[in-house]
């Protein structure tokens, strides 16, 4: 089943990763009090994800922050090591970086994809959520291969 605007998010552990440090957390707790914007990406590094999806990110956070938005989270079923090194060569510290290593929280979403065809196993789909307080307000999935409606832009003006 894929999650749904008013639904609650899963609890799962992810980890917070810079690349100099590793912290787990709940998602239970951690979204807890905030309102986020949460995108996936099928990998760190990977091409859309790399040149485009994360950048958007990082250059509407002001834009996101001045419309209620207390934290923009990137997550990706990458382990905390990549995830670090990614968001300290691509991202910024308006972009919070969410390993799911184990792919536990797209599972969980019921947001998954088989990248095997190309190389990546099991992986989430490129997606975006808004939460407020830990339940989903939008859910914005995109079609295989797209690249549409979890871009900062278009999530910045469904807010």
């Amino acid at each position: 089943m894929t999650i749904a605007a008013g639904d609650k998010l899963p609890d799962v552990k992810l980890v917070k990763s810079t690349e100099a440090e590793r912290e787990p957390v709940q998602t239970a707790d951690y979204f807890k009090g905030k309102k986020a914007v949460i995108f996936s990406v099928p990998g760190a590094f990977t091409p859309t994800c790399s040149a485009k999806h994360l950048p958007g990110f990082v250059d509407q956070a002001a834009a996101l922050k001045a419309a209620g938005v207390d934290e923009i989270v990137c997550t990706a079923v990458n382990d905390p090591f990549v995830m670090g090194v990614w968001g300290a060569q691509k991202g910024s510290a308006d972009v919070t970086m969410l390993a799911d290593g184990n792919g536990e929280f797209a599972a969980a979403l019921g947001l998954t994809m088989d990248g095997s065809g190309f190389g990546l196993g099991q992986r989430g789909q490129r997606f975006a959520l808004v939460v407020n307080d830990g339940t989903v307000e939008k859910v914005f999935v995109e079609a295989p291969g797209e690249f549409k409606v979890s871009a900062a832009e278009y999530v910045l003006e469904n807010l």
